[in-house]
């Protein structure tokens, strides 16, 4: 694994070239998590605050991802934070993104971060995927032609709203890092945050009934939604055995039984 960085292991050609967009750096609060950069953290600037992150200019992975994420931020304008720059300086590529006033998402049982978390995905459930963004079945290369069928199509894809993907504050919610985007059904990041939530404790039921108020998954068909179990439960078997395996596919597997649980 890459070792993280911070700030002040930055290149000062890279802090400067930072500062010369933010403005002068007052304190800086590093951000120890985030699996697509390898540096993050909050600036307290002479114009407020900003979050930054970034990659080693020569990661192409990381950089990809980059020029993905700046790519697709206006077509998420309102459900992200807003991009203000880019730079690439002392070997490394930085996002800069408006500073917003959230704290991680709590998925639990009660939680009132529930609604505007539906608030915001719902907000972005109409995106179509611009050209560029890759198809999520090119995920499973070894998918036969009927579920590579029933798993296309053109919305705009998170793919990974886990709780530190998503930020809720004031009473709304933000979806944040689009570095993995794909293009596929609408209903695939409501079934993946459904799973999230029972990751939080959610019981199944309550997991699908908070699923069930977005019409994209309502209506997905229900031979889509056993194709996406099927392949997720095969793939992460083949990762980490069956037995590492067993609580996240049994979560997958609750998807199976959403008409039972929608209403």
């Amino acid at each position: 694994m890459n070792e993280r960085a911070t700030w002040g292991g930055l290149p000062e050609e890279t802090r400067a070239a930072v500062a010369d967009r933010s403005g002068l750096v007052r304190a800086v609060e590093d951000v120890p998590h985030g699996i697509t950069c390898r540096f993050a953290a909050v600036l307290s600037t002479a114009g407020g605050q900003v979050f930054v992150k970034g990659v080693p200019a020569d990661d192409a992975r990381g950089s990809a991802a980059q020029a993905r994420e700046a790519a697709l931020n206006p077509l998420v304008a309102g459900a992200s934070p807003r991009l203000l720059w880019q730079v690439k300086a002392g070997g490394w590529d930085v996002l800069g993104f408006e500073w917003v006033d959230g704290r991680h998402a709590n998925l639990s049982p009660g939680s009132a971060d529930l609604a505007p978390i539906a608030k915001v995905l719902m907000a972005v459930q109409g995106v179509r995927a611009p050209a560029g963004v890759p198809p999520l079945t090119d995920q499973w290369p070894d998918l036969d032609d009927t579920d590579r069928a029933l798993l296309a199509g053109d919305a705009l894809l998170h793919t990974d709203t886990n709780p530190h993907n998503l930020l809720v504050g004031d009473g709304r919610a933000w979806v944040v890092d689009w570095a993995m985007p794909a293009a596929g059904p609408a209903w695939v990041d409501v079934a993946y945050t459904a799973v999230r939530l029972m990751e939080g404790d959610q019981a199944p039921v309550e997991a699908l009934r908070w699923a069930a108020q977005f019409p994209s998954w309502a209506g997905a068909d229900p031979a889509a939604v056993e194709a996406l179990v099927k392949v997720t439960c095969r793939y992460r078997t083949a990762r980490v055995g069956e037995r590492g395996a067993r609580a996240s596919n049994a979560r997958f597997q609750t998807l199976l039984g959403a008409r039972t649980f929608a209403t």
